[in-house]
C-alpha cells in the first residue's frame, strides 16, 4: 500500500511539477533577447535635435527674413499704425515668405548632404561639406562685393579665387550686413510717400489756420486710403519676394 502511494506521488509531481519546471526552459530560447539600438540611430537624433536648437539662428542669419521683418516695420511706420497689423502678423507673414524663398536651398541641401546621412552612406563631416555649397550659393549671390571685402580686410584671410573658395564664417555676416542694407534703402523708398502725404495734410491745415488739429489726425485716414488705392500690401510683398528671389 505505501508503495502504491509513493508512485502516486511520483506520477502527480512528474505529470504537474515537472511541465511547470521545464516550461521556462523551453520558452527560453523561442523569446529573442533585445537588440540594441544602432548607433546610427543615436547620432541622428543628436542631429535632429542640434538642428533644432539651431533653427531660430539659421533662419535670422541665414535667410532674408530680416530684410522681410525690417521691410513690413517700415510700412507699419510710414502708415502710422501702432498696432495695425500687430508684430505677430508681421513676423508670420515674414516667416511664411521666407520658407517660400528658401524653400528650393532647403531641398538642394537635404538631397545633397541630409539624405545620404540618413541613408548611412555619408557620416557628419561629408554631409556637412556637401549641403554646404548650396547655402553658400544662396548667401553669396544676395551679398554685397563691398561687404565681403570688409569681413576679408577684418580677418586677413586671403582673397578667395571663386564663390565656391568663401567660408560661411565670413559669408554669413557679410549676407546679413547686406540684406540689413537692401532693408534699409527698401524701408527709405515706402516711407517717402508717406511723408510726402504728411507734409501735405500739414500745409494745409496751416493755410486753413487749423493749427491747433494734429495733421495725424487726417494725415492717417488719407495714407490709408491711398495705401489701399494702390494695393500696398500686394506691392510690398511683390517687391520683397521678387527682389530675394
Amino acid at each position: 500500500m505505501k508503495r502504491l502511494l509513493g508512485a502516486v506521488v511520483l506520477v502527480a509531481l512528474a505529470a504537474f511539477v515537472a511541465p511547470a519546471l521545464a516550461a521556462p526552459l523551453a520558452a527560453a530560447p523561442v523569446t529573442p533577447a533585445p537588440s540594441p539600438a544602432p548607433p546610427s540611430s543615436a547620432l541622428t537624433m543628436v542631429a535632429i535635435l542640434t538642428l533644432a536648437t539651431l533653427i531660430p539662428a539659421l533662419v535670422l542669419s541665414c535667410t532674408c527674413f530680416v530684410r522681410f521683418i525690417v521691410v513690413l516695420g517700415f510700412v507699419r511706420t510710414g502708415l502710422s499704425t501702432q498696432s495695425a497689423p500687430p508684430n505677430q502678423v508681421l513676423v508670420g507673414l515674414a516667416l511664411f515668405m521666407t520658407v517660400f524663398v528658401s524653400a528650393p536651398v532647403a531641398t538642394r541641401m537635404y538631397e545633397a548632404g541630409g539624405k545620404p546621412y540618413l541613408d548611412g552612406t555619408m557620416d557628419e563631416r561629408q554631409a556637412a561639406a556637401a549641403a554646404t555649397p548650396p547655402l553658400r550659393r544662396f548667401l553669396i549671390e544676395r551679398t554685397r562685393d563691398a561687404d565681403l571685402q570688409l569681413f576679408y580686410e577684418v580677418s586677413d584671410e586671403p582673397r578667395p579665387a571663386n564663390a565656391d573658395d568663401v567660408p560661411l564664417r565670413i559669408a554669413v555676416p557679410a549676407f546679413i550686413v547686406s540684406e540689413l542694407h537692401t532693408a534699409f534703402e527698401m524701408g527709405l523708398a515706402v516711407l517717402l510717400p508717406f511723408l510726402v502725404i504728411d507734409l501735405v495734410v500739414a500745409t494745409v491745415l496751416t493755410a486753413l489756420g487749423m493749427v491747433m488739429v494734429p495733421p495725424q489726425v487726417l494725415s492717417l485716414p488719407v495714407k490709408l486710403l491711398v495705401f489701399l488705392a494702390i494695393d500696398g500690401w500686394h506691392l510690398v510683398v511683390g517687391s520683397l519676394l521678387k527682389g530675394a528671389m
